[in-house]
Parts: structure tokens; C-alpha cells; sequence
């Protein structure tokens, strides 16, 4: 004779975390913040151009070259589809000419 429960035996048990099953738990949770994709109609930044004193450290720290100077220095959005939102734009710059418009 054995000890196991003979309406146990071929089941797999799911593992419970404060009283839920792991697929009660995934479904709880938030979901994670969406991605930024470039909609073709909303410029992914905002750019104060009466703020900005053309210092170009948008420009440089830009990992995927979305902005490019125009004539006078200032930053323009020449690649929108190539923008991350990774924020290094509108962190460094000094004069905070630069917002995101993905909320």
C-alpha cells in the first residue's frame, strides 16, 4: 500500500501565491506602460523654440538622430519615426525647451 491519494496521481498542482493561482496573479497585475510608436500625426516632442539658446545638446545626445539644426542652430524634429522616447532630449537640455507629447 502507499500513502499517495489515488485522485491526485497524473494531476499537475499549480503552485498558489497568497491564495491565488500564478495565471489569477498575471491577470492583477498592471499592465505594462505601452510603447511609444509614432502615429504619423503627433510629432513624438514639443520643441520651445523661443526657449532654446541653440546649444545643440538635444542634437548630440540624440541616440537615434531624430533632431537635426535648421538654419539658425535651433533644433528641429527631421526624424519622428525614429524617436524612443527616451527621454535624454528633454532631460539635458538646459533651458527645458523640450517636452514629450507620449503621456
Amino acid at each position: 500500500m502507499t500513502d499517495k491519494d489515488p485522485k491526485s496521481e497524473g494531476k499537475i498542482k499549480e503552485p498558489k501565491v497568497s491564495g491565488k493561482t500564478e495565471p489569477q496573479v498575471a491577470a492583477d497585475a498592471k499592465p505594462a506602460k505601452e510603447k511609444y510608436k509614432y502615429d504619423g500625426k503627433t510629432p513624438p516632442l514639443n520643441i520651445f523654440l523661443h526657449w532654446c539658446k541653440a546649444c545643440n545638446l538635444c542634437i548630440a545626445f540624440c541616440p537615434t538622430k531624430v533632431l537635426e539644426p535648421d538654419r539658425d542652430g535651433k533644433p528641429v524634429i527631421a526624424h519622428p519615426e525614429l524617436c524612443t522616447q527616451c527621454e535624454i532630449c528633454w532631460v539635458h537640455c538646459p533651458d527645458f525647451a523640450i517636452t514629450s507629447t507620449f503621456k
